[in-house]
C-alpha cells in the first residue's frame, strides 16, 4: 500500500512538473490574440496572460474580465482560439423573478 501511495506521489509530481507556466504582458501578446479579444469580447479588457508549455505544446490562457464577470480564453501558439475555460467565481447571477399569486380572497 506505501508502495502504491509513493508511485501515485511521483506521477502526480511528474505531472505538474510537465507543465510549466510562465507570465505575459498583454503587450507582448500576439496581434491575433488581442484582435480575437476585441472582435468576439466586446467590452472586456485583458486582466493577464499565461504562456502554458505542456509536452512541447505552447498554448496561452488569456483572462479577460468585464465589470464582474471573469473568462479565461485559451489560445494556440500561432493565436488561434482553442476554447473558452469558464467564467470564474464572482460572475454575478441575476436575481431571480418573484412569483405573484392570484389573491383569490378578493374575488368572492
Amino acid at each position: 500500500m506505501k508502495k502504491l501511495l509513493f508511485v501515485m506521489v511521483l506521477v502526480m509530481g511528474a505531472l505538474i512538473v510537465n507543465a510549466q507556466r510562465t507570465p505575459v504582458k498583454v503587450a507582448d501578446l500576439q496581434k491575433s490574440i488581442t484582435d480575437n479579444i476585441a472582435k468576439d469580447y466586446v467590452g472586456f479588457a485583458i486582466k493577464d496572460a499565461t504562456k502554458v508549455v505542456e509536452k512541447d505544446v505552447v498554448t496561452y490562457d488569456v483572462v479577460v474580465t468585464k465589470g464582474t464577470l471573469q473568462e479565461t480564453l485559451c489560445y494556440d501558439n500561432t493565436g488561434k482560439f482553442l476554447k473558452k475555460m469558464g467564467a470564474k467565481a464572482g460572475m454575478v447571477k441575476p436575481a431571480p423573478k418573484p412569483t405573484t399569486k392570484p389573491d383569490s380572497a378578493k374575488h368572492k
